[in-house]
C-alpha cells in the first residue's frame, strides 16, 4: 500500500497503529533473517512510538482535532550512519559498536515529530566507504539484492534501499550520500533515491566521512514517498553551520504538474565506453518518455565532471574522511583497549583491529593527500578543480532544466564478480554520480526498467535547491 493511502487510513482511525507495528516488526524480522538489511531492529522503540501515535489520534478524534501530522504512522528506517538516541549507532563499524547515542539526528527528531516509527538502523558501507555493501564493519553482515541474493544491492546505503523495495509495509528509507550513496543503492534496488541540494537538510546527528560532500535524504518505492520525507527533513537547522535558511517547498505539489517544455540535457560522456547496453537502451527509453510527456532532450557535452569527478571526489572525500576519524584513536571515542605501549602502539593497535580494509586504505590515502609536503599537489588542486565543475554545471543548468545520463555504468553485479575488481575498478562505478555530489547538486534515480530481471536507474541532475523539478520529472516518468 502507498504511503498516501495508508496516512488517509490512519488519520480516519482504519487502521490500528500499534498491532500494525507489532506486523512490521515481524516483517522485518523475517526479511533480515535473508536479506541482513539491518543491523538493529528498534523494536521497543517502534512499539513505544505507535502507543503514543494511537494515543494522539484517539485525542484528536474525541476532540475533533485535525490530525496533521505529515508521516503519522509510517514506518521510517534510519541508516545505520545516522544517529537515533538509545539505539545503537555505528556507521556500520566495529569501532563504534554499543554506541548509543544520547541524542536524535535533526532529521530523527523532525520524523519523529511529524508521527513517524522508527523501526531499526540498517546496513552499510562501513563509514560510507564503497558502492556495493560489501565494505560492511568487522562483523557485520553483507545485504543482499532484493531481486537477486547473489547480487550487491549498492552502496553505501545499501540496507536502505533494499528494504525500501523488499518491505510488504509502507515503508521510506532515510539514506545518506557522500558520494552516490543513495542514488547507486536505489538505481540496483529498484527505487527512488534523492540526493537533496547540499545544506538543504541538517546534517546534525550524522556521523561524518565527509564534511563538505554528505547529504542525508529519502529513499522509497514511488516518488511520492521520497516527496513526502523531503518535505519533513528539509529546512534550516541552527546546530549545523552549512544548513541553508531557504523556504521548504511542498514537494508533492510538483508530482503530475506537466513536463511540456521542460528542457533536459542528455549527457554525451556518460553513455561512453563501459556502459552495459542493456543499460544505455533502458535510460534511453526513460529519456523518450520524458519527450512524449512534451519535454524536449537534446545531448550536451559535460566532459569535465566525468573526466575529472573521480580523482576529485577522492581526494578530497579521503583527505576529510582521513580527518574524521582521527578521532578514534582509543582514548575518548569508539572502541578502546588495554593501555600499554606507546600512544603509536596503542592507537596502531585499536584502529587495526577494529577498522576494515577499505577504511584504513581512506585513510591511508586522505592523510598523504593532506601532508604537508602533499597537500597543495593534490588536495588543494582538487579543490580548485571543484570550483571549476561547479561553474560547468552552472553553465548548462543556464539552458537545461535538468541533465540525464545512467545512474550507474551496469546492473547490479555478483558478489563474485565483485571481488575480481580492483580497488580502481571499485571506485569507477561512481563515475556518473561523484560530479554532482561533488558540486552539491541535487539528484533522483528514478527506475526506467528491467534488463535480466534486474532493474535499470536513470540519473536526474538539477541546480542547487531545484529538487521540486526532479521529482516532477520523476513522477512523469513513474505515471500516475
Amino acid at each position: 500500500m502507498p504511503c498516501r493511502n495508508f496516512l488517509q487510513q490512519v488519520k480516519n482511525n482504519e487502521i490500528d497503529i500499534v498491532e500494525h507495528t507489532h506486523k512490521v516488526i515481524d516483517d522485518c524480522k523475517k526479511i533480515n533473517k535473508e536479506y541482513s538489511y539491518f543491523n538493529v531492529i528498534s523494536e521497543e522503540l517502534a512499539i513505544e512510538q505507535a502507543q503514543s501515535i494511537k494515543k494522539y489520534i484517539n485525542d484528536n478524534i474525541k476532540n475533533n482535532k485535525k490530525i496533521n501530522k505529515k508521516l503519522v504512522g509510517v514506518a521510517i528506517s534510519v541508516k545505520d550512519s545516522i544517529c537515533v538516541k538509545g539505539i545503537e549507532s555505528s556507521a556500520g563499524s566495529r569501532i563504534l559498536k554499543g554506541h548509543k547515542p544520547l541524542f536524535n539526528a535533526a532529521v530523527v527528531q523532525k520524523v519523529i515529530d511529524e508521527g513517524a516509527i522508527i523501526i531499526g538502523k540498517t546496513s552499510q558501507d562501513e563509514f560510507g566507504f564503497g558502492g556495493f555493501s560489501v565494505n560492511v564493519g568487522l562483523g557485520f553482515k553483507i545485504p543482499k539484492n532484493p531481486f537477486d541474493e547473489e547480487r550487491s544491492c549498492g552502496g553505501s546505503s545499501g540496507g536502505a534501499a533494499g528494504l525500501a523495495q523488499k518491505a510488504p509495509f509502507p515503508h521510506i528509507a532515510l539514506g545518506e550520500s557522500t558520494g552516490g550513496s543513495i542514488a547507486c543503492p536505489a538505481s540496483f534496488c529498484g527505487v527512488f533515491g534523492l540526493c537533496p541540494t547540499y545544506g538543504r537538510v541538517s546534517r546534525y546527528g550524522l556521523i561524518d566521512f565527509g564534511n563538505s560532500l554528505d547529504k542525508i535524504g529519502p529513499i522509497g518505492k514511488s516518488c511520492n514517498d521520497v516527496a513526502l520525507l523531503q518535505e519533513a527533513i528539509s529546512g534550516y537547522d541552527e546546530n549545523d553551520s552549512t544548513s541553508l535558511n531557504v523556504k521548504n517547498e511542498g514537494y508533492q505539489s510538483y508530482l503530475n504538474k506537466p513536463i511540456k517544455g521542460m528542457k533536459i540535457g542528455v549527457i554525451k560522456e556518460a553513455f561512453a565506453d563501459g556502459v552495459e547496453g542493456e543499460v544505455e537502451k533502458s535510460v534511453y527509453a526513460g529519456i523518450h518518455k520524458l519527450e512524449k510527456e512534451g519535454a524536449k532532450a537534446e545531448e550536451i557535452s559535460l566532459e569535465l565532471p566525468i573526466k575529472y569527478g573521480i580523482s576529485v571526489y577522492y581526494m578530497i572525500a579521503t583527505s576529510e574522511a582521513s580527518t574524521n576519524l582521527a578521532k578514534y584513536c582509543g582514548m575518548r571515542y569508539g572502541a578502546s583497549e588495554k593501555l600499554e605501549g606507546s600512544f603509536n602502539e596503542y592507537f596502531t593497535k585499536v584502529r587495526s583491529s577494529n577498522f576494515g580494509d577499505e577504511a584504513k586504505r581512506r585513510i591511508i590515502l586522505g592523510t598523504f593527500a593532506r601532508m604537508s609536503g602533499f597537500r597543495d599537489a593534490y588536495y588543494i588542486k582538487a579543490m580548485k578543480v571543484r570550483t571549476l565543475m561547479i561553474q560547468e554545471y552552472k553553465k548548462a543548468f543556464k539552458k537545461y532544466d535538468a541533465l540525464a545520463s545512467p545512474t550507474v555504468p551496469i546492473i547490479s553485479p555478483k558478489f563474485s564478480e565483485i571481488e575480481r575488481l580492483t580497488p580502481l575498478q571499485n571506485y569507477m562505478m561512481d563515475v556518473m554520480l561523484v560530479g554532482p555530489n561533488i558540486c552539491g547538486l541535487p539528484h533522483l534515480n528514478v527506475p526506467v526498467g528491467y534488463e535480466k530481471n534486474l532493474p535499470v536507474g536513470m540519473l536526474l541532475i538539477a541546480d542547487h535547491l531545484q529538487e521540486a523539478k526532479l521529482l516532477q520529472l520523476g513522477s512523469a516518468i513513474e505515471g500516475k
